[in-house]
């Protein structure tokens, strides 16, 4: 087996040379070198050692609770007492009030060492965003130092039964009593809904306050904490723990909420609007989870096909496996994959923290979520077929990588529904700026020929009566420029050459996906 090892130097270089980091205000390389560094020491010998075992026993649920696997409870220990949950948070609520360039380092290492536990402990910054955006000052003074101090971890309970990506039919309900506010109903797959390592848990909920059938209009957020001031269980249960493909120490949970107290965040009837705060942040999160698997996937089979002689070379002599040329075709993708992902992703936090271009970050997300998850599944697959019949043992753990990478095709907007967001939302009315920020930025950077293909094509999409009918391929021509735009910035990498290779093997997909969407 491949020990995990964090690519510190790889996302330090996308930073500055792709993400255009040092553009920041307030950049500081060395800082962020130092804590990538430093967080790097600790996932490897800490974070990473509890994978295999966490994936091997799960998650139980005993008398209502859940229970971690074996030494989980004890290394998220090390993990607030080191104030990682701290990193991100204003210093004013007890953080280190560092930026998401930062938390874009770590989490993205944090996955690639364990994506479990990164499950459930990744959405405190989201929820601390969240209530830095909507809540009260008195929700922020009484919330915000807890999630820091790693005293809580924190959920995003949006799904239900019938609901899904739906969130117009949500039912659970939110009705006030008194000052405050009691939810009634019931939520699936909730990561972290419980768990035994923080002393209690920050639930944000999304519950109907309006008519039953007022949609999204009538949603509303809350706060709702696992224990009540009285030190009494808020009465919210954990009813199931799903049983996952993968992600095995991640509990997902189905809850119910029986009158359970909660506080109103923002105001009523624009919880959508709150809790999109929170889901935002987490697609820029699971794009870079995509990131981690594709690089993961790629170093296990790099050291495997390394080493592994297989066949004889041109000379009659033997030759390890990286030596055929399928081979090298493969990992050459892997390692595209992996680098032009990280790429999209840090563009992506790096315009959302300068702030002076949120139109082209609004179209950049879907595509950092769509690209890099369907390419963390990608490498995976190509990891196992590396390693031949040894990637479908578990033994080399590539196998692991496939199943725990594939849901983040799924969880914070499936692939489909960011390809119908670019296609159609993103395209229409006011929000088309955004198509015309991505032009901006694409025409300054990509080749004139892949600029002129997306044109015609967006062209089209605006003439057609049914633009989700070439959703897809509008979402993989988007992609196709924009790696193109990015290639160029990895000139001085060691991975170029595998990028360039990987970019001529794909030349032709610009025109056969514009031609389709032009008829």
């Amino acid at each position: 087996m491949k020990p995990f090892a964090a690519p510190v130097d790889d996302i330090l270089f996308t930073l500055e040379h792709v993400g255009g980091a040092a553009a920041l205000p307030e950049w500081d390389g060395d800082l962020t070198r130092e804590i990538t560094q430093a967080f790097a020491a600790f996932a490897e010998g800490e974070i990473a050692p509890l994978d295999e075992t966490g994936d091997k026993q799960g998650c139980r649920l005993v008398d209502g609770r859940v229970v971690m696997p074996d030494g989980f409870k004890e290394v998220y220990a090390a993990y607030a007492e080191q104030g990682w949950p701290a990193l991100t948070i204003a210093e004013e609520y007890d953080g280190q009030g560092l930026g998401g360039v930062a938390l874009a380092c770590i989490s993205e290492i944090y996955t690639g060492a364990n994506h479990a536990l990164e499950m459930v402990t990744g959405l405190v910054p989201g929820a601390v965003r969240t209530l830095m955006d909507f809540g009260t000052d008195a929700q922020k003074a009484a919330f915000i130092p807890r999630m820091a101090s790693g005293e809580w971890l924190s959920t995003m309970c949006l799904t239900e039964p019938g609901a899904g990506s739906d969130l117009g039919r949500i039912r659970t309900r939110a009705v006030q009593d008194g000052d405050a506010w009691k939810i009634t109903g019931e939520k699936i797959f909730i990561s972290g809904g419980d768990q035994d390592m923080s002393q209690g848990i920050f639930h944000l909920v999304l519950a109907r306050t309006g008519e039953a059938d007022s949609g999204v209009k009538g949603l509303s957020l809350f706060a709702c904490l696992s224990d009540l001031p009285d030190g009494s269980r808020n009465p919210i249960t954990v009813t199931r723990i799903e049983e996952k493909m993968g992600l095995h120490a991640s509990p997902t949970c189905q809850m119910a909420f029986d009158g359970a107290h909660a506080e109103l965040v923002g105001r009523e009837g624009e919880g959508l609007r709150a809790m999109f705060t929170m889901m935002n942040h987490a697609r820029i999160q699971v794009a870079l989870q995509g990131v981690a698997h594709s690089t993961r996937a790629h170093d296990i089979a790099a050291a495997y096909t390394a080493e592994r002689v297989q066949g004889r070379g041109p000379d009659g002599k033997p030759v390890t496996l990286d030596q055929h040329t399928d081979v090298k075709n493969m990992l050459a993708e892997m390692r595209a994959l992996s680098l032009l992902g990280r790429g999209i992703c840090h563009l992506a936090v790096v315009e959302l923290e300068k702030g002076e271009d949120p139109m082209l970050v609004e179209f950049l997300t879907p595509i950092a979520k769509h690209f890099c998850t369907e390419a963390g599944s990608r490498a995976a697959d190509l990891g196992i077929q590396c390693l031949g019949g040894y990637g479908y043992l578990q033994e080399y753990r590539v196998e692991q990588v496939w199943r725990d990478s594939r849901i983040t095709r799924i969880y914070e907007g499936a692939s489909g529904i960011h390809a119908l967001t670019l296609a159609t939302r993103l395209l229409q009315g006011n929000a088309a700026v955004a198509a015309d920020r991505f032009a901006a930025f694409a025409s300054d950077n990509a080749p004139e020929g892949a600029v002129a293909l997306w044109t015609r094509a967006r062209e089209a999409m605006a003439k057609t009566d049914a633009p989700a009918d070439f959703a897809a391929d509008f979402m993989g021509l988007s992609e196709w420029v924009l790696l193109r735009a990015l290639a160029p910035r990895f000139a001085a990498h060691p991975g170029a050459a595998q990028i360039a290779q990987f970019l001529k093997r794909t030349e032709y997909l610009g025109a056969v996906l514009s031609d389709r969407i032009c008829g």
